[in-house]
C-alpha cells in the first residue's frame, strides 16, 4: 500500500501543528481508562499520574505561541507581543511539585493499606473491611 505525497504532507502538517493535542487526549483517556478499569490501587495511582501529565502537557502547549521567545530582555527586541507568557509555565512547575507530593502521600497510604489488609487489590480490601 502506497500513500500519496499530498496525504503525507497533510499528515505531517497535522502532526506538526496539532499532534501534541492528540498526545494529550491519548494520555488523558489512557489515564481515565486505567482509573476506571483497574482494581489495583497502585495501578489507579499510576493512571492518575498519567492524567496529571496530560493536563500539564495541555497547559504548557496552550501557553506556546508561534514565533514566541523567552521573556528575557536581551536588547534585541522590545516588543512584548513576541514574548511567551511565563505564568503558565510557573504554574505547571508548581503542579509538578504538588503531583510529586500527592504521589508520595499516596504511596505511604498504600504501604499502610498493604500492612493492614495484606493487599492493594480493591476487591480484597473491601471484603476484609466488611469483617
Amino acid at each position: 500500500m502506497t500513500v500519496s505525497a499530498s496525504t503525507m504532507d497533510v499528515l505531517n502538517n497535522f502532526l506538526a501543528t496539532k499532534g501534541i493535542y492528540s498526545l494529550v487526549l491519548i494520555l488523558l483517556f489512557l489515564g481515565m481508562y486505567g482509573m476506571i478499569v483497574s482494581n489495583n490501587y497502585m495501578k489507579k495511582m499510576m493512571a492518575m499520574n498519567v492524567m496529571q501529565v496530560a493536563v500539564i502537557f495541555f497547559f504548557l502547549c496552550f501557553a506556546q505561541k508561534e514565533g514566541g521567545m523567552i521573556p528575557i530582555l536581551d536588547g534585541i527586541t522590545t516588543n512584548p507581543d513576541l514574548y511567551i507568557n511565563p505564568l503558565p509555565h510557573a504554574l505547571m512547575l508548581t503542579a509538578i511539585v504538588v503531583s510529586l507530593g500527592t504521589t508520595g502521600v499516596a504511596i505511604a497510604l498504600l504501604m499502610r493499606i498493604k500492612e493492614t489488609f495484606g493487599s492493594v487489590e480493591e476487591d480484597e480490601i473491601l471484603g476484609r473491611a466488611d469483617k
